[in-house]
């Protein structure tokens, strides 16, 4: 595995998305996906920041602001669900925000989100294909996914992976701006 010579990071303290309206944000997060709400505030100006754990000590927090702009799908975030359309969303944008999950679990639990409602998209096993997905499981599958929406429309996914990487998984020039491929030294 590489390390990092520069930072001492620990994963993601929390990542930081905006509700449309906080008790139906708190209900989905709690109840539906079993997050322990571990910390709330009141900010200035009549808004709220929730912290939900989601497991190695990493949040995902949520700000509600009595003016926010409304949800601006294939802008603000994947107007799609991947296999189903376009995935395409605006620089600076989060796409969507992955679950880890246990690998021995991921069937299951795709399986608990419909029993609880949650439409989800199909299975997509991840893999170095040309389409990079593959029907079915393979030795050369790194990550299984399955993607599925929260109240306000935020793309969220469970993903697992299924092996390990080496040197050989980084194999891929950047593109620029132009989407000219500039290799790296």
């Amino acid at each position: 595995m590489a390390e990092n010579t520069e930072f001492a990071f620990g994963g993601i303290n929390h990542i930081a998305l905006v509700s449309s309206d906080m008790e139906r944000t708190v209900d989905f997060y709690t109840n539906v996906l079993g997050m322990p709400l571990i910390k709330t505030l009141e900010i200035p100006g009549g808004g709220q920041h929730f912290f939900f754990d989601c497991g190695n000590g990493d949040s995902v927090a949520f700000f509600w602001f009595p003016d926010a702009p409304t949800h601006a799908p294939g802008i603000a975030g994947a107007a799609e669900m991947p296999g189903g359309g376009s995935i395409v969303s605006a620089h600076g944008s989060m796409n969507h925000l992955a679950f880890d999950v246990p690998v021995e679990k991921f069937d299951d639990y795709v399986e608990k989100l419909e029993a609880k409602g949650v439409e989800v998209s199909m299975v997509l096993n991840h893999d170095d294909s040309e389409r990079t997905v593959a029907a079915e499981m393979h030795d050369g599958v790194f990550v299984r996914s399955v993607y599925f929406r929260d109240p306000d429309g935020v793309l969220l996914e469970f993903a697992c992976w299924t092996r390990s990487f080496g040197p050989d998984d980084v194999a891929h020039a950047p593109a620029n701006a132009e989407g000219e491929r500039v290799q790296r030294v």
